[in-house]
């Protein structure tokens, strides 16, 4: 018994048309992406920064009935 929705997230060296194949094959539809940026702790003599080093990209997905 399939979910009705399902989060897929992008993996690393993954195209976004890969994983929305991906997505296809297990019979579900994208109904919202969502990104977030990934920081980085960056110390310095004054004090702390966080630098974006990449992002992180969901898919919201819905099951094709």
């Amino acid at each position: 018994m399939n979910k009705k929705k399902l989060l897929f997230e992008l993996q690393e060296n993954e195209s976004i048309e890969e994983c929305l194949n991906r997505m296809k094959q297990q019979g579900y539809t994208p109904v919202k992406r969502t990104e977030k940026p990934i920081f980085q702790e960056v110390k310095n003599a004054k004090g702390t920064n966080y630098e974006p080093v990449g992002r992180q990209i969901v898919f919201e997905a819905r099951l094709i009935e």
